[in-house]
């Protein structure tokens, strides 16, 4: 899956749905990992607001829709025009607006969907950008409910129910892609109680809404209009969901399980799966430059370039190091280390994963302690002929030794030996991933 983009640049314009000024806008392509940014081109200097969670404005300054800014500078209600461009794997685009509100056209996404894809989508050669939810995270607040469950797959599943006849029980629920969102979920309509109108109103919302952009419901039903669906309310939240959920800048992997959840829950969501994102990868090898200029690295040393700290950090010194070649590392095994107190008690063995950890450690230092590498993170992809030949114990001294198989700028593989008095002990080859942090 690559990252994508617009082929040309194309114009679209309407009215705000809560400001109701007439708005024109410009989307135009944009290079790789650029991501989702608006221009104001009706202020000084066209200011650029950058669509991702840094940028959000709270619910109680901006009530019924997401708006992001920066500096005083606002786009509002941008949520439909954001689950186009996830259906559509839109990573990377510039929108010029001319005003501070997007245009709210039928009230659903499909007129964005048929304007970018009328003028072409097209690959753009780099990785898209994909979390894998790991853990169970949820909010809730007020009777409302939203989680997202590990899942291979991306599938939400929402449940709406509030105390109107016709915006009872209604249950939906689909694995979402391009094609189910374009054929189930786009052409879904926003939609608001006929009691609700006159308090907006009030605060200054919905000056653009009319009964052809949403849909109003009474107590007898839907005002002047039909449903698209019988249960388009539902669908409808879902469309809010997925273009609140693409400001993390990223697809993710999950099952997204939601209860009468608007905007408010949808935020505090995307924050608690980019803040686990965050924890996830922290918990790389990030580098820090240190020169050797042929000298040994000691502990000190060491734990400028590795994040790890006691009882972790399975290196004591880097004897010998010689960039892009190989590097010699000490390990002194001794009886005060914790992992003795639990494992194999009364004939303590070092557990050969944490050998293996050791001399990946040392593989740490030598991939990264490199100018260019500063900043990055090495993650494991792969552990090959890993061989254990003999026990180590207290009082042994691991010598670690790691020669580059193959290195290239996003990627290295090492092969590393553990020797205890010149005899081998374990050995294995590792793969590498280098990513910026």
């Amino acid at each position: 899956m690559q990252q994508r983009t617009i082929k040309k640049s194309v114009e679209l314009k309407g009215v705000g749905l809560h400001t109701g000024v007439s708005v024109n806008l410009k989307f135009k392509p944009a290079p790789t990992n650029t991501g989702i940014n608006f221009i104001r081109i009706d202020i000084k200097d066209s200011p650029m607001v950058k669509a991702d969670i840094s940028s959000i404005i709270c619910q109680e300054k901006s009530p019924r829709r997401t708006s992001i800014g920066i500096d005083g500078v606002e786009i509002h209600t941008i949520e439909h025009l954001m689950a186009a461009l996830w259906a559509l794997g839109i990573d990377n685009i510039i929108i010029e607006t001319d005003g501070p509100e997007l245009p709210g056209l039928d009230g659903s996404a499909t007129g964005f969907m048929e304007i970018l894809r009328k003028v072409g989508i097209e690959d753009q050669g780099l990785p898209k950008k994909i979390y894998q939810v790991r853990a169970p995270l949820w909010a809730e607040q007020d009777g409302a409910m939203i989680m997202v469950l590990p899942d291979d797959n991306f599938r939400v599943s929402y449940t709406l129910n509030y105390e109107h006849p016709l915006l009872k029980a209604q249950y939906i629920s689909f694995t979402v892609d391009e094609n189910t969102f374009a054929k189930e979920i786009s052409t879904a309509r926003t939609f608001c109680l006929e009691k609700e109108v006159n308090e907006l109103r009030k605060k200054g919302l919905g000056k653009g809404a009319n009964y052809d952009n949403t849909v109003v419901v009474g107590e007898g039903g839907v005002i002047d209009n039909k449903l698209r669906f019988e249960d388009e309310f539902a669908r409808h939240k879902i469309l809010d969901l997925l273009g609140d959920l693409y400001l993390l800048g990223y697809n993710i992997r999950g099952h997204i399980i939601a209860m009468r959840s608007g905007h408010p829950l949808n935020v505090q969501l995307v924050e608690k799966i980019n803040n686990q994102r965050e924890k996830i990868h922290s918990g790389g090898i990030k580098a820090v430059y240190v020169e050797t200029s042929g000298r040994a690295l000691d502990a000190i040393d060491i734990q400028k370039i590795l994040p790890h700290r006691y009882p972790f950090l399975l290196v004591d010194r880097i004897i010998k190091i010689e960039v892009d070649k190989k590097a010699v590392g000490i390990k002194n095994v001794t009886m005060n280390e914790q992992f003795f107190t639990g494992h194999f008690p009364g004939r303590p063995v070092m557990p050969g994963v944490l050998i293996v950890e050791a001399m990946a450690q040392v593989a740490g230092v030598l991939l990264l302690n490199k100018k260019e590498n500063m900043g990055k993170y090495a993650y494991f992809m792969s552990l090959d002929n890993v061989k254990f030949r003999k026990t180590v114990i207290p009082g042994d001294q691991l010598r670690l030794e790691v020669e580059v198989m193959k290195l290239k700028s996003r990627t290295g593989q090492v092969h590393t030996r553990a020797l205890v008095d010149g005899a081998v002990v374990a050995e294995a080859d590792l793969m590498f991933a280098l990513v910026d942090a």
